[in-house]
């Protein structure tokens, strides 16, 4: 049975990899039942139904796709990079790095780091658009997580708070 669709396949590949990462890191935790979860419970059964589905996807690979085949692509290396690179700022802005002497910038300025520096992943990005984009994201999530789930975190720079 040939190969139909790459990106299927590799896709299912995917999936199957990382779910049984998080399932085999969650075996050094209590699982515990359905009816009294320990820790690891989530992560592990997570970690199952990723493998099936992954599974279930790389299985599909061989039935059907696109007429002529779905091959894989060059990789995309700008959305990469600022994607990956929006998300290492957004945890040093947020709690900062002691090691390198980054004091933390709280969890607005950490929004606005990550919204700015992910919008530059896309051709044509523009500053006006990630800011507005940036002041709703970070008025919605101060919102959510402050003011209504009451989360502990830094939510100003340190020279502001206290």
């Amino acid at each position: 049975m040939p190969l139909v669709s790459q990106r299927d396949f590799l896709s299912g590949l995917m999936f199957m990899i990382v779910g049984s990462s998080f399932a085999w890191g969650a075996v050094d935790y209590e699982i515990g039942q359905a009816a009294r979860m320990g820790p690891g419970y989530f992560p592990f059964m997570l970690g199952l139904i990723l493998v099936g589905l992954g599974a279930l996807v790389a299985v599909n690979s061989f039935r059907s796709g696109p007429p002529g085949g779905d091959r894989i692509g060059s990789i995309a290396w700008r959305p990469l990079v600022f994607i990956l690179g929006a998300n290492l700022l957004f945890g040093a802005l947020l709690v900062g790095v002691p090691s390198f002497g980054l004091p933390p910038f709280g969890f607005i300025v950490a929004i606005f780091g990550l919204v700015t520096l992910s919008g530059y992943a896309r051709q044509g990005c523009k500053l006006r658009e990630s800011i507005i984009l940036a002041t709703i994201l970070a008025v919605g999530s101060y919102v959510a997580f402050v003011k209504l789930l009451n989360l502990q975190f830094p939510v100003l720079p340190w020279f502001l708070a206290n």
